[in-house]
């Protein structure tokens, strides 16, 4: 058996605190796993629910291009045989060619946890891969807790495998459940057991110790062919192995074929699809996949990248559908900047030396009373353009209000803006949810006979921070604005002691950056 990936998101990786999937959540995960590459989909336990079950009878209409899915449960029940196990006859009428079983490797846990004895649970291991080897099921076997249950009771931990083994298991994966072992236990235990099996092994790694992806790529070194994890790492406790981080590791590091070079770089779409379905926060500091992998900030390091990126970057960015960015802060330097004007579209032959040093003073002044413009590059790039193009602007407020009124304890607020765009007066007012979604709509409605396609643009994510809370209300406060159309998104800044102006001065700025898109000043 070549090397294999598994992935187990839609059934480990949802039993993660705040992770719940949808039967059409499943299917849509299935189809981009299968185009990213993967061999082995773990779609659920079809025993365990309606919703499981449901995903195996929808998923045989899919035609997958490359996957394996495979139904998982554990052994058949103590004195029952397996034939008459409910959850295994699931599995044999589940439709798929594998099924994963998992078994009791821990003496703890047989005499524990399933309240039976020793010899009953060798029993039902080769019980249950027998039977389902007769239904013509390939069994993937999946050692529960086998390195405790081997740094407990070696000789009972290995019985457990051998009976795998000796049933027609295809593969046995030894899992490091309670997630606590360290890479050089892995090592020393592979190296220990590997010559007594000729059925190859996997691995499957929890985080509980911050190692669940160097205890893979150790059970690699030891001749491990099947790696099985979760996309970003999803799963109970601290999560499982990372197949976002074991994948491109082995591919760039180890030069494992795991998947094409082509599919490698649809890595970190596939990290934001399963994060954004499971209705998760993609998280910035990933490895390989994070917004901020192969993002600086440092004036010393940007100008080494600028010379050559591998001075501060172990991989090229786009090999696993990255880019590099470089931000602009009080940190920055010349470096910093230039890289950013280039990166916009300006052509640097265009600027002196002077003209840099103002703008980099530019925003280190405006960080000093509050802005932070490494997590608004919208808002960098109009200052930009407002500093160094002759720039003008495609409208001029001239002036606008809001006011709210609780009525039987419910608030209404409503905006007014007058304002000038292509010579043209505006005058228009809009209710909102709140003063700031007031103003949102009542800007969009004066603009969209100017410009039909700001429909298209929506504000997804309005962030407030205090920045001086010892002033009480007349602190001063941050408001971060993300805006979004059918392709992109963008974030804007706008500071102030009054969180209303704040609001409008980040509205404004969104907006005029998507002007500038759309009339091909920048791309």
């Amino acid at each position: 058996m070549g090397l294999t990936t598994y992935d187990t998101t839609l059934r480990d990786g949802s039993q993660g605190e705040g992770v719940s999937l949808s039967l059409d959540d499943k299917l849509r995960i299935t189809r981009q796993l299968d185009r990213f590459g993967i061999d082995f989909i773990e779609g659920g336990w079809p025993g365990s629910n309606p919703k499981d079950e449901a995903y195996f009878r929808e998923v045989q209409n899919m035609e997958l291009e490359h996957a394996e899915v495979t139904a998982f449960s554990s052994t058949r029940r103590p004195n029952v045989k397996a034939s008459e196990d409910p959850n295994i006859e699931k599995l044999v009428k589940s439709g798929v060619n594998y099924v994963t079983i998992f078994g009791k490797s821990w003496d703890l846990h047989v005499t524990e946890a399933l309240k039976t004895t020793l010899e009953e649970n060798l029993n039902m291991i080769k019980d249950t891969i027998t039977y389902l080897r007769s239904n013509d099921l390939k069994v993937i076997y999946d050692a529960e807790h086998f390195f405790d249950g081997y740094k407990n009771n070696r000789e009972y931990a290995l019985k457990s495998l051998k009976a795998a083994a000796d049933a027609g298991a295809e593969i046995l994966v030894l899992a490091d459940t309670n997630g606590g072992t360290l890479p050089s236990e892995i090592k020393e235990i592979m190296r220990e057991i590997k010559a007594d099996f000729d059925t190859p092994f996997g691995i499957h790694a929890h985080n509980d110790g911050a190692m669940a992806a160097a205890n893979s790529i150790a059970a690699y070194e030891e001749g491990a062919v099947q790696f099985q994890g979760t996309v970003g790492g999803l799963g109970e406790r601290c999560g499982n192995a990372d197949l976002c981080s074991i994948i491109p590791t082995l591919q760039l590091k180890y030069g494992e074929k795991l998947v094409t070079d082509q599919q490698l770089k649809l890595l970190k779409p596939l990290y934001f699809f399963v994060t954004e379905t499971a209705n998760l926060i993609p998280k910035n500091n990933m490895p390989y996949v994070g917004k901020s992998a192969f993002t600086h900030k440092g004036g010393i390091h940007v100008s080494a990248v600028r010379k050559n990126p591998h001075t501060y970057e172990h991989i090229t960015p786009e090999l696993v559908g990255n880019k590099r960015r470089v931000l602009v802060s009080e940190l920055a330097g010349k470096s910093n900047l230039k890289y950013k004007l280039k990166e916009i579209g300006f052509n640097l032959d265009d600027f002196s030396s002077e003209m840099i040093r103002k703008l980099i003073k530019r925003v280190k002044k405006l960080e000093n009373k509050g802005y932070q413009f490494e997590g608004s590059e919208a808002s960098l790039i109009l200052l930009a353009f407002r500093e160094f193009k002759d720039y003008k602007p495609f409208f001029e407020v001239e002036d606008f209000r809001t006011h709210s009124i609780n009525r039987e304890n419910e608030t209404f607020s409503e905006a007014v803006v007058k304002m000038k765009v292509d010579g043209e007066k505006v005058h228009i007012a809009a209710d909102g949810d709140g003063p700031v979604n007031a103003l949102d709509n009542c800007f969009r409605k004066a603009l969209v006979s100017f410009y039909p396609e700001i429909t298209e643009t929506k504000l997804i994510d309005y962030k407030v921070r205090v920045l001086n809370g010892n002033d009480g209300t007349a602190a001063k406060v941050r408001v971060l604005i993300e805006t979004a159309d059918l392709e992109k998104s963008w974030t804007t800044v706008g500071v102030s002691t009054n969180i209303i102006q704040a609001s409008w001065d980040a509205l404004i700025d969104s907006i005029e950056y998507w002007l500038l898109i759309e009339d091909g000043f920048i791309f």
